[in-house]
């Protein structure tokens, strides 16, 4: 790859690199965004972009992709789908977890400031490592379990008022939102599960075709894996499909005092 050279509109301060708005922008905002590579010599920084939104759509990815497109290709981040629906956009904007497609450039006042995830390993300027997160997940096993066979001529059958209990936790989208806002899962990572391997858990917990309620509740059952989580709220502060990771979380501890009776 040919080396990156700064255009003639950009100079570099003592913070970062700034990339000023070209001659004739309408409609400039300033964007504040943090770089990193862990493979590189350089110190992590944040480095300014001017983007004229009169030619960019209204979201923060929309910008996201004018920068790496016109004025700065070396930009990483992870996106996909664009609507909300697969989680890879999930950053810090403006001092909140969210999905960089579904927030508007307009609901940030002044400059529109983002991170990666918090407290995460960073791959590099907006990635976040994401393979604990995802081990974590897994181990919940968040799959069905059954030890009867399954019927020979149907599929599982769940009456409508047991798939409506299942029907909001499956909606997550392991966007990561909700563990990098938790203070709990900051400083006990590696030990405690996180809202969405907890909501995950959860939701098999309470699903009428599964026959490993008991197992479930048994792996949960540790200072760490389930308890550490304070009931702060945060995950459900700046879950971006609108769930409620700290009620699922309460419902299991609430479920793991009912069977000790």
């Amino acid at each position: 790859m040919a080396e990156f050279r700064l255009p003639p509109n950009s100079r570099i301060n003592k913070n970062g690199r700034v990339f000023e708005a070209p001659a004739g922008a309408k409609d400039v905002r300033t964007f504040r965004i943090y770089r990193f590579d862990p493979e590189g010599s350089e110190a992590p920084r944040v480095d300014t972009y001017q983007v004229d939104m009169a030619s960019c759509g209204p979201m923060v990815l929309d910008a996201l992709i004018k920068i790496k497109n016109e004025i700065d290709p070396t930009l990483s981040f992870r996106r996909s789908c664009r609507e909300g629906i697969c989680g890879s956009c999930a950053m810090n904007i403006d001092g909140a977890n969210t999905l960089a497609c579904i927030k508007a450039c307009a609901d940030v006042k002044g400059e529109v400031k983002i991170y990666p995830l918090p407290h995460m390993p960073v791959v590099k300027d907006l990635v976040p490592d994401l393979t604990s997160f995802y081990a974590q997940y897994a181990a919940v096993k968040p799959w069905l379990q059954t030890r009867t066979p399954a019927p020979p001529d149907r599929e599982r059958l769940q009456l409508p008022h047991d798939q409506e209990k299942i029907d909001r936790p499956s909606a997550c989208i392991l966007c990561a939102c909700c563990s990098t806002a938790c203070p709990s899962y900051w400083w006990n990572g590696d030990r405690f599960l996180g809202p969405a391997a907890l909501l995950a858990a959860y939701r098999w917990i309470i699903d009428s075709r599964d026959e490993a309620r008991g197992e479930r509740l048994d792996d949960l059952e540790d200072p760490f894996r389930l308890y550490r989580c304070h009931t702060i709220m945060n995950c459900t502060t700046v879950c971006p499909k609108d769930l409620n990771p700290a009620k699922a979380i309460a419902e299991i501890k609430k479920m793991m005092v009912d069977r000790q009776h």
